[in-house]
């Protein structure tokens, strides 16, 4: 790895990273029209900027022609306002959970990653959280559909599901395969976001026997890095505020919780390859599958490397959250087995822990306001 010094070194680093381990994919794109739904968001931040990375680098015959959707309800973050600027992108405003545009085109491929995913936040809108779910990506698939009947079918669709369709597994499911069918509450405060992902994959699974539309879906496992607003309320993005405060880490639970945290960098390459290479009606997971580590544990990796890069002089403390349903339904582990998208996607994460929270903390050290996240 080089020397990162700042974010733009950070992001620079990670682009080239995800296109050197996805040149057989982007040239399957290339001379394609793409559609990220979404793309102003976290995912999007990286999904959106590796094919303008790619397009830089390549002849014009070779660019990925791309479009994005998003109805920036957060705000429009400035890295995307100027790609806008530039020809590298064609943004559209649009909520996703509307009939979708009439003159929107042709697309080869689609990534639905328009939701909200941050449990603080699908928990205050979870209406429209499962809007975007289920009725935007009914739109979607259903102009799929339109598309192949009209000999333009669409080559590649990509769903982003998420490790919460397993819930709250057993432990002989920990590891968790992607046959393992979950154990979730369709009440609780968290079954807005996990029973309208499942239900998603439900629609996706059936357009794809009964219609043939090749969608493909990915079960993401906690991804963390850039682009990760720190307002998003997430652990990560908690932590670095605090940190950048230098003020003590609070820790909104015990710490026992178990997780492992997969780098954005990584994640971008195992969703493009989905993309390309998935079988349609198919899950895969995404993520790393160790080191399995606390909550506490990670805290005690944040502070350590805060320390030495920006002499943070904090520790970390427990407080309970004000949020009466905070820990309600929070799975006791989250573990992925990814032997699926090892075999299936050539798909390997090479970006340890360590090295990846020494690159979200970089970035955000630049980006400690999130509004131009």
């Amino acid at each position: 790895m080089g020397t990162l010094e700042s974010s733009k070194d950070v992001v620079r680093e990670d682009l080239d990273y995800i296109c050197n381990n996805l040149k057989r994919e982007l040239a399957e794109l290339a001379g394609h029209r793409l559609l990220i739904t979404g793309g102003a968001g976290f995912l999007g931040y990286y999904l959106v900027q590796t094919v303008t990375h790619w397009n830089e680098a390549v002849s014009d015959n070779q660019k990925v022609d791309l479009t994005v959707f998003d109805n920036f309800v957060r705000g429009k973050p400035d890295w995307i306002a100027a790609l806008a600027k530039t020809d590298q992108l064609t943004l559209v405003t649009h909520d996703i959970t509307d009939p979708l545009p009439e003159d929107m085109g042709d697309f080869d491929f689609i990534i639905h990653a328009a939701s909200i995913a941050s449990p603080t936040f699908y928990r205050k809108y979870p209406i429209e959280t499962m809007d975007a779910n289920v009725n935007g990506l009914r739109y979607l698939l259903e102009y799929c559909r339109i598309q192949k009947d009209m000999g333009k079918p669409v080559n590649g669709f990509l769903f982003y599901s998420s490790s919460e369709v397993y819930g709250n597994p057993t432990l002989e499911n920990i590891p968790t395969p992607e046959t393992y069918n979950g154990y979730v509450s369709c009440t609780g405060p968290r079954a807005c976001y996990d029973e309208s992902k499942r239900y998603g994959e439900t629609l996706c699974v059936n357009f794809a026997r009964q219609l043939q539309i090749p969608v493909k879906i990915a079960r993401p496992f906690n991804n963390y890095g850039p682009g990760l607003k720190i307002s998003d309320r997430r652990v990560l993005p908690d932590f670095a505020r605090d940190v950048l405060a230098d003020r003590d880490i609070i820790m909104l639970s015990d710490g026992k919780p178990m997780r492992t945290f997969c780098y954005v960098a990584d994640a971008v390459v195992g969703y493009y390859k989905i993309l390309v290479k998935g079988i349609p009606g198919e899950s895969y997971n995404i993520g790393t599958s160790e080191p399995e580590i606390s909550m506490a544990q990670l805290a005690e990796k944040v502070v350590q490397i805060s320390r030495e890069l920006f002499g943070y002089t904090g520790s970390f403390k427990h407080q309970p959250s004000l949020e009466a349903d905070y820990l309600v339904d929070n799975p006791d582990r989250r573990c992925p087995v990814i032997h699926k998208a090892k075999k299936e996607l050539e798909y390997c994460p090479g970006i340890s822990l360590d090295e990846g929270l020494k690159r979200s903390l970089i970035w955000y050290a630049d980006h400690r306001t999130g509004e131009d996240a």
